[in-house]
């Protein structure tokens, strides 16, 4: 599915007060704990306990806000597959693949996948 400039511009207005007890309700209702989805957050976004509750209190800070704030993980880019109907590895828009990436890792995390895994944790060869 091809990505439009409509849709990257609903993305980046979109807030992530919004989105995120969507979040917890998707991990939590797969038996994962907020605790996990904060820790897969904290991988992607370099936000600790208190920046991320303060983003989540703030009911007007957008994706775009939000993701202007992070400093993503150097390993973000091994984040790949569909979510959503989109090829992660095919958006052009970079405020819209890091919210991608956000989503296919909260996917993980809901269907059990290993932390390490969820975490892109490279094993020592």
């Amino acid at each position: 599915m091809k990505v439009t400039k409509e849709h990257n511009e609903r993305i980046a207005t979109m807030t992530f007060a919004s989105v995120y007890p969507h979040y917890v309700t998707k991990v939590e209702k797969k038996g994962r704990t907020k605790e996990e989805l904060h820790q897969v957050i904290k991988w992607l976004t370099g936000f600790d306990e208190d920046q991320l509750q303060e983003l989540i209190n703030d009911k007007e800070v957008t994706f775009k806000t939000f993701f202007q704030k992070a400093t993503i993980h150097p390993n973000a880019h091994l984040i790949k597959g569909v979510i959503c109907g989109y090829r992660i590895e095919e958006i052009d828009n970079l405020l819209t693949r890091q919210v991608r990436y956000l989503d296919k890792l909260v996917e993980e995390l809901a269907k059990g996948r290993k932390m390490e895994k969820i975490l892109r944790v490279e094993k020592n060869k």
